[in-house]
């Protein structure tokens, strides 16, 4: 044999080593984990425990269009991968994989909310406004303090008059919803008034921000079907309450925390006003939620299936 032809046959070898080699490099690093390792199998057998099924979204008998909620369950290769390093099993480091339910809010026929899902540790506050000019800037300013997002119901009469009122509500974050035009019972109105009645309000609102309102509530939370279809038709859900703070009656600021204190529970809408003594009790308030354990998100967040 040439020395030619040796060489070339060396360096064929090694090159035929070397793809070897990587393959097997290759096939090392994607090779799943075996197993029958210990830790492994604890989290095999401990998964049930932390899985839960996704709920769809359904009419309640009583609190009628209710959110439904994500399911989980434990990717055990992920979850192993996180735990391997300190060998032993950390619930804390369990990786999921969310499963969504199949039928969602928008996917029901019209029906009125009043509140979000009962596994849901999450409250939301509805602020109804047609008046109480005076005490938004305090409200605003607390919830900016404690970075809290609400929802703001803004009657159209209102938001003409105090268009910079709106602007500041929205510029903090803020839903804005409608509360109608002109504080009117929609229990009195056809579906065709109601509807006349909502479309004013909701020029207003679209004019001062520039975004579709998809929220509703009904002034004193009078309404009737006719009107819960009317919004639907405008592509609003229709919202109601199942905690009343009752301020208009102007409680005194312990008073007003008990009372929502008493009636706490996942998924709460907590209703209010921009009075002065919601205005003062805000932050005890909040303070008073969130040391009963619940947090508090903005109507899109308590209706999303996000846990």
């Amino acid at each position: 044999m040439s020395v030619k032809k040796v060489e070339i046959a060396v360096v064929s070898f090694f090159f035929l080593i070397g793809l070897g080699l990587a393959s097997y490099m290759n096939t090392y690093e994607t090779a799943p984990v075996i197993k029958s390792d210990d830790l492994y199998k604890t989290i095999e057998e401990n998964k049930s425990e932390y899985e839960r099924p996704a709920e769809d979204a359904w009419i309640d008998s009583v609190w009628k269009k209710t959110p439904g909620i994500n399911g989980r369950i434990v990717d055990v290769q992920a979850s192993y991968e996180k735990m391997k390093k300190e060998g032993k099993f950390n619930e804390k480091l369990l990786v999921y994989k969310i499963i969504k339910p199949e039928v969602m809010l928008k996917d029901l026929p019209a029906s009125p909310i009043y509140r979000g899902h009962p596994d849901k540790e999450m409250v939301s506050f509805l602020i109804n406004v047609s008046w109480g000019e005076a005490y938004i800037p305090d409200m605003v300013e607390t919830l900016s303090e404690y970075q809290v997002k609400a929802n703001f119901f803004i009657d159209g009469v209102f938001a003409k008059e105090f268009t910079p009122l709106i602007r500041m509500i929205e510029e903090e974050g803020h839903t804005i919803g409608s509360h109608g035009y002109a504080h009117k019972d929609m229990a009195k109105m056809s579906k065709q008034q109601a509807k006349d009645n909502m479309e004013l309000a909701d020029e207003f609102l679209f004019a001062l921000t520039n975004q579709k309102v998809h929220y509703f509530a009904p002034p004193s939370g009078s309404f009737t079907n006719h009107t819960v279809e009317a919004a639907a038709d405008l592509e609003m859900e229709t919202i109601l309450w199942t905690v009343d703070t009752i301020d208009w009656k102007k409680p005194t600021e312990d008073v007003l925390v008990e009372r929502v204190r008493t009636k706490l529970h996942n998924g709460a809408t907590i209703l209010m006003h921009p009075t002065e003594v919601t205005a003062k009790s805000l932050p005890a308030l909040i303070e008073m939620i969130r040391k009963e354990g619940y947090r508090i998100g903005s109507i899109d967040q308590l209706l999303s299936p996000a846990r």
